[in-house]
């Protein structure tokens, strides 16, 4: 992996991710940093954002009403999305995952990560 060279764009907008735990889009990190950064273009944040999930420093949550979000946390925890009205909300990391990781590992996977997403709906919106 290349090292990457420190930005104040590119340290703001790995920042600003991992400041939320809101699973935010590249849009929204764009709309945060622009008054803040006035040259602050939005193909900058995509491209620093791709940059990081190479290296490992963010991850994608998935895509949730069409548009790709992501997380600061890289920490085992597992993700539901709410089918309603799109939240993302991490859940504490179950043994479900490292259990299946040692089963495909015996059968001789190299498995890197797997990753937990439930979908329903959340409590919120379970009320209305």
């Amino acid at each position: 992996m290349q090292v990457r060279k420190h930005s104040r764009k590119r340290d703001a907008i790995l920042a600003k991710i991992r400041s939320t735990k809101s699973h935010p889009t590249a849009d929204w990190v764009y709309h945060e940093l622009k008054p803040e950064i006035p040259d602050l273009s939005l193909a900058t944040v995509y491209r620093n954002i791709r940059l990081f999930k190479e290296a490992g420093d963010v991850v994608s949550v998935g895509t949730v009403d069409g548009q790709e979000r992501f997380d600061g946390n890289t920490l085992p925890h597992g993700h539901f999305i709410c089918t309603a009205c799109g939240a993302v909300i991490d859940f504490p990391a179950v043994s479900a995952p490292a259990e299946a990781m040692g089963s495909l590992e015996e059968t001789g996977f190299q498995v890197d990560r797997i990753e937990l997403t439930a979908y329903g709906v959340c409590g919120r919106c379970a009320e209305v």
